[in-house]
């Protein structure tokens, strides 16, 4: 499969449709380096990429690090729910 190249700035996401957790902070040959709101950066293997389309990048929820996941798990919980 063929995906579309990732560029920095794209949201990121499990699922679509989902609320995005974080943004593509760099692009390289073999990972991305995404910031995860409230956790900081991270390097993700673009084995762990799903897909990519419309300003997205969907990762696999089953090959990310156990590190990732936490972190996507508290990407929210600093915001105020009334904004």
């Amino acid at each position: 499969m063929t995906m579309n190249p990732i560029t920095e700035g794209y949201a990121v996401f499990l699922h679509d449709g989902d609320k995005s957790f974080g943004a593509v902070r760099q692009v390289h040959r073999e990972m991305i380096v995404i910031y995860v709101e409230d956790a900081g950066d991270f390097e993700v293997p673009r084995a762990v990429i799903k897909d990519v389309h419309d300003g997205k990048v969907l990762l696999d929820a089953g090959k990310i690090s156990a590190d990732l996941k936490k972190a996507i798990g508290h990407a929210h919980t600093d915001e105020d729910p009334r904004i």
